[in-house]
């Protein structure tokens, strides 16, 4: 267990939140405006936190921050500030998949999680976790997803009900409220990396996009 406070921060969503941790409970949260003016709402809402509790930057044990997949922009202005502020204060930098917060949000007895988010034009990321143990993440078509998906997955994710009419037979969707990655579940993710002494580098660490945003797309179209 850390000796000092963490900040949490997700950014990948269409919400987001930052956090602040003192042991394993959550002691503070501020979530992010639904408009993603992340860029505009995170320094200040650190601050906040941060002073709420007599504390500096500079008291930081480490700083916990989801890398996606999710919104590209939110992507960014997430990870560069957990970097820079990582970088600065010389406090441990932990960066988590997304979709492995969000299997160890489901049931501890779940066999199989399935994890999804909205990758557009009828697709979807998508990761399984069997008894824990994570697969690969890849952008594949939501029917091929369903004809592969076997009874009694356990699916969470923001993708989850992308097609709700078109949901595979035998499977169980977990409720809203945990298809989003949570406070307590970033935390979760961060602390089992740091009771392994682990640490990413701030300039070395990057997001989980998997593929090229719209606009990239729409440019190599055009060439």
């Amino acid at each position: 267990m850390t000796d000092g406070p963490l900040l949490l921060l997700e950014t990948s969503g269409r919400t987001g939140f930052v956090a602040l941790a003192v042991g394993s409970a959550v002691v503070a949260e501020r979530r992010l405006d639904e408009s993603r003016r992340n860029a505009r709402d995170l320094a200040p809402f650190v601050a906040e936190l941060l002073a709420g509790h007599g504390l500096t930057a500079r008291d930081l044990a480490g700083i916990v921050v989801g890398l996606g997949p999710g919104s590209y922009t939110g992507l960014r202005v997430g990870l560069i500030s957990a970097k820079v502020l990582a970088y600065v204060t010389g406090c441990a930098l932990l960066g988590i998949p997304t979709f492995d917060v969000l299997a160890r949000q489901a049931p501890a007895d779940a066999g199989r999680v399935e994890v999804l988010a909205d990758a557009q034009k009828d697709k979807v990321y998508h990761q399984a976790f069997v008894a824990g143990t994570a697969g690969p993440l890849t952008v594949i078509a939501w029917d091929v997803w369903a004809a592969a998906c076997p009874a009694g997955t356990i699916v969470t994710g923001p993708g989850a009900t992308k097609y709700p009419d078109r949901l595979p037979a035998g499977v169980t969707v977990l409720p809203a409220e945990v298809r989003q990655p949570t406070p307590a579940g970033l935390l979760s993710a961060g602390l089992a990396r740091l009771e392994r002494g682990e640490r990413d580098d701030p300039f070395a660490l990057e997001p989980l996009y998997l593929r090229p945003s719209s606009a990239e797309e729409q440019w190599d179209a055009r060439r």
